[in-house]
């Protein structure tokens, strides 16, 4: 693993430089989106909804929409001037039993690594933390977002797990909830309470689930490669212009007149045709006998 945070848990007076790692993976199976009939696959641009240019990962900003439409945009260098008190340190506040602190709220897992010559105050913090049963509640900045965490003992080892803040946590609004509720009959709670207790377990065990979607997605890809059923996309020679919107525009105003003037020619020829027609269809006028020519005088 690599570490992606370097700083220090803060507790009390005593600072534990540490490395932090991220302490799940997600083990879904990577798919790209592709054309259907020859594998090649679908790219997506980043382009400027006003000049219709592409726009360099170096030039893209942040922005805040206003209600009225307006942008007001953010850039990188004054993203990173804003005050964060707790960048690089986990900040300890307090103790408090784990079972105080509602599930709903976590967010997201990370190993805690005790950098060179901080492995006793690390060691130390992490006994005293597993025989007081309890975890400690800290502050943190990861990524210029400053989070609430959880520090707790996981196989010898601190996890740190952030935490959403309360407004982020919404409150469940169903209508159910406002109005009165059902009658619920004590052979009904028993049964249900019946249900619970043949499935309970003293401990989860997650290592006993299986991802069974995954497993046999996994199972069909194989058996594609071992049948040869694979498609190898044709490289590809020359990169995509993106569409000039003026151009386009122009573009479009040209086949129009081109349509219209071909659809002019038509009905220009069928009505010559018509009017010939009609002509044909006009009794036929009366025409003067020819001159007879006249014969060679003889020699």
């Amino acid at each position: 693993m690599r570490a992606m945070w370097k700083g220090s848990v803060s507790f009390g007076l005593v600072s534990i430089p540490i490395q932090l790692y991220a302490a799940t993976e997600n083990k879904n199976v990577s798919l790209r989106q592709v054309h259907e009939a020859d594998g090649g696959r679908i790219q997506y641009k980043r382009f400027c909804t006003i000049d219709g240019a592409e726009v360099p990962y170096p030039e893209i900003a942040k922005g805040y929409e206003l209600p009225d439409g307006e942008m007001v945009v953010i850039t990188d260098a004054e993203m990173a001037e804003l005050p964060l008190s707790s960048q690089r340190t986990i900040d300890v506040l307090e103790f408090v039993p784990l079972e105080s602190i509602d599930p709903i709220q976590y967010d997201r897992t990370y190993y805690l690594e005790p950098q060179k010559n901080a492995v006793k105050p690390y060691v130390v913090l992490r006994d005293a933390l597993h025989k007081s049963s309890q975890v400690a509640v800290a502050k943190v900045a990861v990524r210029q977002r400053e989070s609430m965490a959880v520090l707790r003992v996981h196989a010898d080892v601190l996890v740190m797990t952030t935490m959403l803040w309360p407004d982020e946590v919404r409150e469940p609004d169903f209508p159910f909830l406002r109005d009165d509720p059902p009658q619920i009959r004590p052979q009904e709670l028993s049964m249900a309470g019946s249900l619970i207790d043949s499935l309970a377990e003293p401990v989860f065990e997650p290592e006993k689930y299986h991802d069974h979607y995954r497993e046999a997605l996994e199972e069909m890809i194989e058996a594609k490669v071992a049948g040869e059923e694979t498609t190898k996309p044709a490289a590809v020679t020359a990169k995509a212009d993106v569409v000039d919107l003026m151009a386009a525009l122009q573009a479009s105003v040209d086949a129009a007149k081109k349509s219209r003037e071909s659809a002019s020619d038509t009905s220009t020829s069928e009505a010559s045709t018509s009017e010939a027609s009609d002509e044909d269809a006009k009794p036929a006028a009366k025409k003067k006998p020819a001159a007879r020519k006249r014969a060679p005088k003889s020699a």
